[in-house]
C-alpha cells in the first residue's frame, strides 16, 4: 500500500522538541510531559466515538460475542497489554477480549519485518479465531494505514462482526474500513515518527476506556470495586477481602469468613455479606442476573428482602 509518510501528522518534526538533543534531563523532561499533557485533551474530542464503540461492543458481548483487537508493532502490543489484562482484573475468560499482533505473539519482543504489509495474514488470525457476527474487531494503526489492520477490518466485515478504528491521524485510511472511526489526532511526536509516544499514550487511554467501561456493563464492578478480581496470590486476597468489608459493610474477620465459605469466589462472599444467604442460594441468585451484583441485589430487594445498602461505613 502506497502512502506518502510525510503527509501525516505523526511524521512531522514537532518544533518544541526539534533542539532536544542539546537540552540537559530536566529540560527534556518537561518538554516530554508537555507534549503529554496534550493527550488527554486530544482523546476528550473523540468521546463520542468511544463511547459508540462500546455500546455496539456490549450489545455484541451479550450475545456471546468477544472483542478482537488487531495492529501491528506499538499498537498491536498495545491491544494485546490491554486484552492481557483484563482477565487478572475483571475474572473473564482470555478469549473475551483478546489482542492479536501481526506475526503473531512473538512480535511482542522481536520484530517481525514485513508481518504487517500483508493484509492476509489478519484474515488468516482472525479466521483461526471463530471470527462471527457477533463478535467486534477493533483496529489499531498510528499511522492509520497498516495493509494488517486493513485486511483483518475488510474480513471482519465480511464476516458480518462489527468493526472499529483507532488511528492518530486524519483521513486515516483504516477509517474508511470500520463502521467506528476513532482517530485522535495528537500531532507531531517529541523524537520524529516514533508513535510508541503521544500516539501510543493516546491508543491506551482509548483502550483503557473501551476494556473497562465493557467490563462495567458485563457486571465485573460493583460501585468503583473490581467485585470479579481473582484471589490468586496474597496481595489479591487481601484485595478481595476489603473489597468484600467496603461492600458488604462488615469486618476483616467476617470478610475472610465469607471469602473462606464462598470458595474464594468474591461475587458471592459480597452477596453473603449484603444478604445474609448462604453461598448456593447467592450463586443461584448471580447466575439468574448475569453475574450483576447490583441487579441481583435489585432483584432481591423488589422480592421484599432488604440487602445492606452500598455506601455505609463498614465496620472496623
Amino acid at each position: 500500500m502506497a502512502v506518502n509518510l510525510n503527509a501525516l501528522s505523526t511524521e512531522q518534526v514537532n518544533p518544541r522538541s526539534r533542539h532536544i538533543d542539546m537540552m540537559n534531563t530536566m529540560e527534556m523532561l518537561r518538554v516530554e510531559n508537555g507534549e503529554d499533557k496534550t493527550v488527554a485533551s486530544t482523546v476528550e474530542k473523540v468521546l463520542p466515538q468511544v463511547a459508540e464503540l462500546v455500546d455496539q461492543a456490549h450489545e455484541r458481548m451479550v450475545r456471546g460475542g468477544r472483542v478482537i483487537y488487531i495492529g501491528a508493532g506499538t499498537s498491536g502490543r498495545l491491544g494485546v497489554l490491554d486484552a492481557s489484562e483484563c482477565p487478572p482484573t475483571f475474572g473473564v475468560e482470555p478469549t473475551l477480549i483478546q489482542g492479536m499482533i501481526a506475526g503473531g505473539y512473538g512480535a511482542l519482543i522481536k520484530a517481525k519485518e514485513g508481518a504487517e504489509d500483508d493484509p492476509s495474514l489478519a484474515e488468516s488470525d482472525l479466521a483461526s479465531a471463530g471470527l462471527t457476527a457477533d463478535d467486534t474487531v477493533i483496529g489499531l494503526a498510528a499511522s492509520g494505514r497498516t495493509p494488517y489492520v486493513v485486511g483483518g477490518l475488510d474480513y471482519a466485515n465480511k464476516v458480518g462482526a462489527y468493526t472499529g478504528a483507532i488511528s492518530c491521524v486524519h483521513g486515516a485510511v483504516i477509517s474508511s474500513h470500520a463502521k467506528t472511526k476513532i482517530e485522535a489526532v495528537v500531532g507531531p511526536e517529541i523524537i520524529t515518527g516514533s508513535t510508541r509516544m503521544k500516539a501510543g499514550t493516546a491508543q491506551k487511554m482509548i483502550l483503557n476506556m473501551i476494556s473497562t467501561s465493557l467490563m462495567i456493563q458485563y457486571g465485573k464492578v460493583y460501585g468503583n470495586l473490581m467485585v470479579d478480581v481473582q484471589p490468586t496470590n496474597q496481595k489479591l486476597i487481601e484485595r478481595a477481602k476489603h473489597i468484600i468489608m467496603s461492600c458488604g459493610q462488615c469486618t476483616y474477620r467476617e470478610a475472610a469468613d465469607y471469602l473462606g465459605k464462598s470458595d474464594s469466589n468474591v461475587k458471592v462472599a459480597i452477596c453473603m455479606a449484603l444478604t445474609g444467604l448462604g453461598p448456593k442460594d447467592c450463586e443461584t441468585i448471580l447466575s439468574r442476573n448475569r453475574g450483576n451484583i447490583s441487579k441481583a441485589i435489585h432483584s432481591l430487594a423488589e422480592n421484599g428482602l432488604s440487602p445492606k445498602v452500598r455506601g455505609e461505613k463498614p465496620k472496623v
